[in-house]
This record gives C-alpha cells, sequence and structure tokens, in this order.
C-alpha cells in the first residue's frame, strides 16, 4: 500500500484530558473505517487529518502537502472532503445554494463549472429533485446526504466522513456504500461510524481506537477472525457477566466464556470488536 497520508508523533490535549500521544498512522488508497467508543479520539483525529484542528505535537503528511503551513494548508483544503458530525448547514439556503457556497468556498470560481458540479453532488445523494428546497424543510435522513454532497465537492482526493449514515434509510445506505465503494477505487476515504455492518460491507481496513491508541489495525474479516472459538448460541440466558442479546428466534447470542449448552456459531466484525475491547457490559433483553 503507498501511504498517502502518514501522521507522526501526534499528541492532542484538551485541558487535562490526553486524547492521543505519539500517535502514528498511515493511510493509503481505498476505504478505512474508524471504530472506537465515544471519547476514543476518532474525531479528533479527523479533524486534525481535516485541517480543521491543530494538533499540539507531530507531523501529519496529506498527499504530499503539510497542514501546518499556512500556504500549503491551503492548497491541501482544496484536495480534501470533509463531512463532520455536525455539518452546520444554514437552514434558509436552499439544498443547491448550499453546496453552491462550499464550492465557492474551494474556488470553483467559473459560474457554469460551479453550476455543473452543484447538479453532481446532489445527483449523487438522490438530491436532485430537492435542489430548490430550503435546508430547513429537508428530513433528518436529507440533511445527512446534503452533507454528504457537500464533502464530494470539487471531486476530493482525500475523503473524510465521520459518522456519514446516521440517519439514513436502508436503501440510502446502499446507495452510500455504492458511492463510497466506488469513490475508494482511486483515492484515500476514511470514514468513522459505531455501524460495523458498514465496516464489514465496504471497508478495505479497519481501525480501532480505544483510549487514544490504536488497538487493532488490519482487514474486517480479520478483525471478525480475532473472536473465533468465543461467539457461542444459547437456549438459556447467561449467569455470568458477558456480553448476549437474545436473538429473534428466542435463543441468545453470547460473546465470550462458552454457556453449558453453548454451540459455537461464526463470529460477525462486531463480535471480534467486542471481543478485542473486551466489553463485559451485559446486553440484553
Amino acid at each position: 500500500m503507498e501511504a498517502t497520508i502518514t501522521v507522526r508523533g501526534l499528541r492532542k490535549r484538551y485541558g487535562a484530558k490526553e486524547v492521543f500521544d505519539d500517535l502514528d498512522l498511515e493511510l493509503g488508497p481505498g476505504v478505512t473505517g474508524l471504530l472506537g467508543p465515544n471519547g476514543a479520539g476518532k474525531t479528533t483525529l479527523m479533524r486534525c487529518l481535516a485541517t480543521a484542528l491543530t494538533p499540539d505535537t507531530g507531523r501529519i503528511d496529506i498527499l504530499g502537502l503539510d497542514p501546518s503551513s499556512a500556504a500549503q494548508r491551503t492548497e491541501l483544503r482544496r484536495l480534501i472532503g470533509y463531512l463532520p458530525q455536525n455539518p452546520g448547514l444554514y437552514p434558509h439556503f436552499t439544498a443547491a445554494s448550499m453546496v453552491d457556497y462550499i464550492a465557492i468556498l474551494k474556488e470553483i470560481t467559473d459560474r457554469a463549472a460551479r453550476k455543473d458540479e452543484v447538479r453532481r453532488v446532489l445527483a449523487e445523494v438522490d438530491l436532485a429533485d430537492s435542489a430548490g428546497t430550503k435546508v430547513r424543510k429537508l428530513s433528518g435522513g436529507m440533511r445527512q446526504r446534503l452533507g454528504i454532497a457537500q464533502a464530494l465537492i470539487g471531486d476530493p482526493r482525500f475523503l473524510i466522513m465521520d459518522e456519514p449514515t446516521v440517519g439514513l434509510d436502508p436503501e440510502q445506505r446502499m446507495r452510500f456504500r455504492t458511492l463510497t465503494s466506488r469513490l475508494g477505487e482511486n483515492r484515500t476515504v476514511l470514514l468513522s461510524t459505531h455501524q460495523t455492518e458498514d465496516i464489514a460491507a465496504l471497508c478495505d481496513r479497519v481501525i480501532v481506537f480505544s483510549g487514544g491508541s490504536v488497538k487493532f489495525d488490519g482487514a474486517p474479516r480479520e478483525l471478525a477472525a480475532g473472536a473465533k472459538g468465543r461467539v457461542w448460541s444459547s437456549d438459556t440466558r447467561p449467569t455470568k457477566a458477558q456480553i448476549y442479546w437474545r436473538t429473534a428466534d428466542g435463543s441468545y447470542r453470547v460473546v465470550g466464556e462458552r454457556p453449558s449448552d453453548g454451540s459455537a456459531v461464526e463470529p460477525t466484525v462486531e463480535d471480534g470488536y467486542l471481543q478485542l475491547l473486551g466489553t463485559a457490559a451485559r446486553v440484553g433483553s
């Protein structure tokens, strides 16, 4: 893998809280997913990579450019598409004017070219028919898709998306997967999500963050394989404090120690994630 983004010795603190310390990371072409509990540092890392936040120490190289340099940072922002957790869309703008505004900020100065680009990205997220609708009148899922559209402006070489599938219905999530997998064929895509099924479906690589450090870095199937021999189906509710839940057929899926009547089942990415972090909280019906 040829690295297009390199992070070395990155540190970031908020007051007394250390988000990450001496973080090293490389990203290359394809789709990489970030998993981790709330507060693990995923959003902080993405904001640093998007040049929206300055790390305390360390070095970041993105597409051969140094975001700590003002001149290079400006050039880099033309090459990055960023969907934050809260996109901050202006409620009185229409969908088209909102995306057009972002296109202007990205210095697409030719009016005709900008109009074509706005149409293109709205069509990519199935919002072409809502181009003239005010943002405040869009549903939550439509606003999320509009956030994705603004991130796609200018055909960015590095695409960063923080919780991109929040609020999307099943059909739109499938469309998002199709779009993202296509984008990952010739650029670097980094997305953060709590949806392990999205990770399994479209990511070439998954990085698990916890406590500000990398706990796993590899293929989704390798993360799932980490729970091999630790996932069971049982007809009785477990009595020990471990991860389990009641399934639709009335049996219990257990991650951890084998129940007395447990039979082994094939682990998923979610199972591997739970096993890796050693989550001991009981999840039951």
